[in-house]
């Protein structure tokens, strides 16, 4: 018998790699002579490096531009000769903010534009791109500077970085892009499918989780439709209301138009590049989870991407949570033989989030037990 252990980050307490662990430990606590084998799972954003390197990829490290310029020490994923995984999360992202503290006109993409073209320039032209967890509302605009485009005003000289200065956009040069880069296949891991202008846009939905506050919202939307009104005028037909557009303050829409990128789900990335689906058909059972399971997770999480293989494979699948905010009825719906928290086990908040190590391995052999003899 194989249980398979296919969880996702508890933000907060666990990484992916940590909750698959303990996770792993409760089954075999359960079932001794059962073969336990741990895949961790992410969608693309924040840790999905360590989900690649625990699926067998090898890093490469890269200093890179922080999303405020800074340098950080970031890497990215070498899968084959031909592949790599760059994670926009771990090289400009919201994590690498200085102090936590917000900048939402000066954050800037180019840090992931400047992974990118590292792993180009290692001979990897097929560049898998995980946009989740940004800092910026740039438009991709850092990203394509790194690759080579240089973004102008009325005057010939350069824009600073950030969403705050396409206010000020006058024409773009794409005659310096590097050659890998429109040599390059280019697949983007996006879980959203927002328009990058208008109520549901980059800057209007997702610019607040990035400190905007209203006025810098009117600031960065008027950046976004310059950066549309500019490409057009240059001759370029591009859409920004096509599904995706506004991922990570329009980092999709520059990846889709100018790079010629395509834009899936991100766990079906990732789950293909680390082989998850093979591993989970033959499994007898599997256990996913993630830090909360509610409403949202019935829209594409994580968690459902899971139990979506199992119930193509005919496999049963448990869910374990920090948190569960779903009735019987749900639970059963999402496909889910069973479903267990931690905080059934310590309902303190704090508590369950300190001990969330120890406690994921007693919920996990409590499922594991009520499911398998």
């Amino acid at each position: 018998m194989t249980i398979v252990v296919a969880c996702g980050a508890f933000k907060g307490s666990l990484t992916a790699v940590e909750a698959c662990h303990h996770a792993a430990e409760g089954a075999r606590r359960a079932h001794p002579d059962t073969d336990v084998l741990e895949r961790p799972v992410a969608d693309g954003g924040g840790g999905s490096l360590e989900v690649m390197v625990a699926g067998g990829a090898r890093t490469v490290p890269v200093t890179a531009s922080g999303p405020t310029g800074e340098p950080v020490e970031t890497s990215f994923a070498a899968i084959d000769p031909d592949t790599a995984f760059v994670e926009m999360a771990d090289a400009c992202g919201l994590l690498r903010l200085p102090g936590g503290e917000a900048r939402p006109l000066e954050a800037s993409s180019r840090g992931v534009g400047e992974v990118m073209l590292a792993a180009l320039r290692s001979g990897r032209g097929n560049i898998h791109l995980g946009i989740g967890g940004s800092a910026s509302t740039d438009g991709g605009a850092g990203m394509l500077a790194a690759l080579g485009a240089r973004f102008l005003d009325s005057s010939g000289t350069e824009l600073p970085d950030g969403g705050g200065a396409l206010v000020n956009l006058d024409r773009i040069d794409l005659d310096g892009l590097d050659p890998a880069v429109r040599a390059a296949r280019i697949l983007v891991a996006c879980d959203v499918d927002n328009p990058l202008l208008g109520p549901l846009g980059a800057a209007r939905v997702y610019g607040p989780q990035k400190g905007a506050i209203p006025d810098q919202l009117d600031e960065l939307e008027a950046g976004l439709t310059r950066l549309v009104r500019v490409l057009r005028a240059q001759g370029l037909d591009v859409d920004p209301d096509a599904p995706g557009s506004g991922a990570a303050g329009g980092v999709g829409f520059i990846a889709r138009e100018l790079l010629g990128a395509s834009l899936d789900p991100g766990f079906e990335v990732l789950g293909t590049l680390t082989g998850l689906e093979d591993v989970l058909s033959a499994a007898d059972l599997v256990i996913t989870g993630e830090g909360r399971l509610d409403d949202q997770t019935m829209h594409g999480k994580t968690p459902m991407g899971v139990a979506a293989l199992c119930r193509s494979h005919a496999v049963p699948v448990v869910a374990v949570c920090g948190r569960l905010d779903l009735g019987a009825d749900r639970v059963a719906e999402a496909g889910f033989a069973a479903a267990a928290a931690l905080t059934e086990r310590e309902p303190d908040l704090a508590r369950s989030i300190a001990n969330a190590g120890p406690l994921l391995e007693e919920v996990a052999a409590e499922v594991v037990s009520r499911i398998l003899p």
